[in-house]
């Protein structure tokens, strides 16, 4: 090779190296070096290169992650080690874990005596299993499980996912075969539909459909608007390699190869830890970028996994635990218009009962025409439904299939189904309104029941077949009227005994003890959520200053923009609504104010620390020294780490006391968080 075809060789490989190390801290360590233009010019460089020397590409160039390749259809490829699918676990509480753990310590012959068993337990993606195989280090195919004896070789799609690297990191083994999972990210998904709906096009029910439907293409092209992401999870064939003693250690290996490996994982201990596990998993469900549908969990000791072994091809040493479906399909029977207290018509599904999301839903929203319409749903449709954690069960679409006869599109009324007045809709907007306000009685029945909420004033008891009854029969018109209905008027009410009566009288006594906080999100003011409504109190500190400030002065809260300032401002400019407020007040609804950080611009008490509240504590309730907190700085947890700052112990403390009594985390009682909110 003369002098200067071995400086391009040499320059060749310095710039895929250097592309490659740039593409790992982008995609998989999501700490970029260099900004996009930087990458984007070695990249053009080496492209140049390799166009004028072709001689110099190499199959792991990154140059080679091309969109384009077309495919007559996909080859077979038999798995050189099976991929055997993993008993699922068909309990979905904690007694699925507990009987796993059971099954394992009696496979293993235990003694009750005996320590606990280790486990690796990590998430169960829902998406499309994939191997990736790699030969001295050089990506060579990716076929997917297929019947787990042969699958199809799909290497000309999975070539084009960023997170897989066509080259591994370090020293690489003559062969090694990856196992992990193609998935698509909800916020990729969402943009993919907004694109999709921007030129007209089909949309996609759910993330792990349109990924694996998006790997089998056999035009690579296809993914030109489609984002998949990966997560490996194990192993396959490999020679020249010695796998780590544990599953744990060889998952950080795979990670030090360059491929992506979830950091949501875990080495646990018995069945208590695996419970744990499953319960906090449970409880970031919702929040996690992706979908999963379980957890997983293996003995983490590979000798003890080989010793286990196998029963009827699925591993003995395995199990994954699922969490309730989030998706299910049934027929949509009826379409009918709810009004919502804003007088706001929401299209609601009437369904086939369908168990989903730990619960049987019979109703779902479609949110409002224009989406109904995009869905596509019709009366008599197959359609999927959506329900996760709190989220109120959805629609996401249609199955495709014939109709068997004409149905029409649902058309919004012209007329409120409640009070009979006109129907229109908001200049610009999407949603339909009555325009009755608190002539119509289901926005008077929709603001009472918000006002009563949970996660307002708390009234317990007061659902809705009791407000039916109250606004219905005329005894209540206005909220402050809540305040004055006594124990005789409510047991006049059907299916109201003295003795209900008088639980509600108390309960309602109870809620006059609330925070600012509650108590605006209680109100129903549009725009203002649970998080608007906190970030009020915590800035302006009393009801006074909310209700006379300025649109400027509410632009300096943060996460407030003008639509809710504006929202804000006009809301407390009716005198009606003013009038409420101050009748509620006069009924005895209080909180404790404070100066506010929009008066007091010195640093806090609690800023930046992280406390924790158990047991009850003799004169606050919970959500009052939450508020009292977050007003002084202070994050309200919901669990106690390291992390933690204090733990406020009240009466009946339970197991957060013990969890910080074990990591040393300081103990205060209710005398000890008033010293702490009153230093300087």
């Amino acid at each position: 090779m003369a002098p200067m075809s071995k400086a391009l060789a040499a320059r060749a490989a310095e710039l895929r190296a250097l592309l490659q190390h740039h593409a790992h801290r982008y995609y998989v360590l999501d700490s970029p070096e260099v900004p996009d233009a930087e990458y984007d010019r070695l990249f053009q460089e080496l492209q140049a290169l390799e166009t004028d020397h072709p001689d110099l590409r190499t199959p792991d160039s990154p140059t080679q992650r091309v969109i384009g390749r077309v495919l007559p259809g996909l080859v077979s490829v038999t798995h050189a080690v099976p991929m055997l699918s993993i008993r699922t676990e068909t309990d979905t509480t904690a007694g699925g874990a507990q009987e796993f753990d059971k099954k394992i310590r009696s496979a293993l012959d235990l003694s009750v005596d005996a320590p606990p068993v280790e486990y690796a337990a990590e998430l169960k993606f829902d998406g499309l299993a994939i191997n990736l195989r790699y030969e001295h280090g050089v990506l060579v195919q990716a076929a997917t499980r297929g019947d787990g004896e042969t699958g199809e070789d799909v290497t000309h799609n999975i070539r084009t996912i960023g997170q897989i690297p066509l080259r591994l990191l370090g020293e690489a083994p003559p062969l090694i075969e990856i196992r992990g999972e193609v998935y698509m990210r909800r916020d990729d998904f969402e943009r993919l539909n907004a694109h999709q709906r921007e030129k007209g096009g089909k949309t996609f029910i759910n993330p792990r459909n349109t990924a694996a439907g998006a790997v089998r293409q056999l035009d690579s092209r296809s993914l030109a608007d489609k984002k998949l992401s990966f997560f490996a999870y194990g192993l396959g064939d490999s020679l020249g390699w010695k796998q780590p003693d544990t599953h744990s250690a060889t998952l950080d290996a795979i990670g030090a190869f360059g491929l992506p490996v979830n950091a949501e994982r875990a080495v646990v201990r018995g069945a208590t830890g695996l419970v744990e596990f499953h319960e906090r998993i449970a409880a970031k469900r919702d929040a996690l970028p992706f979908d999963i549908d379980g957890v997983v969990y293996k003995v983490n000791d590979v000798a003890l996994q080989k010793r286990l072994g196998f029963v009827t091809r699925e591993p003995r040493w395995a199990v994954a635990h699922k969490y309730p479906a989030q998706e299910q399909m049934t027929r949509l029977n009826d379409i009918e218009i709810q009004v919502g207290r804003t007088g706001k018509l929401t299209p609601v599904a009437k369904l086939e009962p369908v168990f989903v999301g730990g619960t049987t839903v019979s109703n779902a929203t479609l949110h409002n025409l224009f989406e109904l319409r995009r869905k596509g749903v019709r009366v008599g449709d197959q359609v999927i439904v959506r329900r996760a954690g709190d989220v109120i069960p959805e629609v996401v679409g249609r199955v495709p299939r014939e109709r068997a006869a004409y149905v029409p599109n649902f058309r919004m009324p012209r007329s409120c189904p409640v009070c009979g007045s006109r129907v229109a809709r908001e200049k610009g907007g999407i949603d339909h309104r009555c325009s009755g306000g608190l002539f119509c009685a289901a926005q008077r029945k929709q603001a009472l029941l918000h006002f009563a909420g949970r996660r307002a004033m708390d009234i317990e008891g007061l659902g809705d077949k009791l407000v039916d009854q109250l606004v219905d029969g005329g005894l209540i018109r206005t909220l402050p009227e809540l305040y004055r209905l006594g124990v005789a008027k409510l047991a006049a009410l059907e299916r109201m005994a003295e003795k209900s009566a008088a639980n509600l009288v108390a309960a309602l006594e109870k809620s006059k003890g609330t925070t600012l906080a509650r108590f605006l999100y209680a109100l129903g003011i549009r725009q203002v959520g649970e998080a608007t409504a906190k970030d009020l109190a915590r800035h302006f500190g009393a009801l006074d200053r909310i209700m006379d400030a300025s649109i400027e002065q509410l632009l300096e809260v943060p996460d407030v923009g003008p639509v809710v300032a504006q929202s804000i401002r006009l809301f407390f400019e009716q005198p009606h609504n003013r009038e409420v407020v101050e009748q509620l007040r006069a009924s005895g609804v209080h909180w404790e104010e404070h100066d506010g950080a929009a008066t007091d611009a010195s640093p806090r008490p609690l800023s930046g620390k992280t406390l924790v509240l158990t047991g009850t504590l003799p004169t606050l309730s919970r959500d009052e020294a939450k508020a009292l907190i977050e007003a002084a700085g202070g994050k309200a947890a919901g669990s106690v780490s390291k992390n933690t700052d204090y733990v406020v112990a009240g009466d009946d403390a339970g197991s957060k006391l013990d969890k910080a009594r074990e990591l040393g985390v300081p103990v205060l009682d209710e005398a000890g968080l008033r010293a702490l909110l009153a230093a300087p």
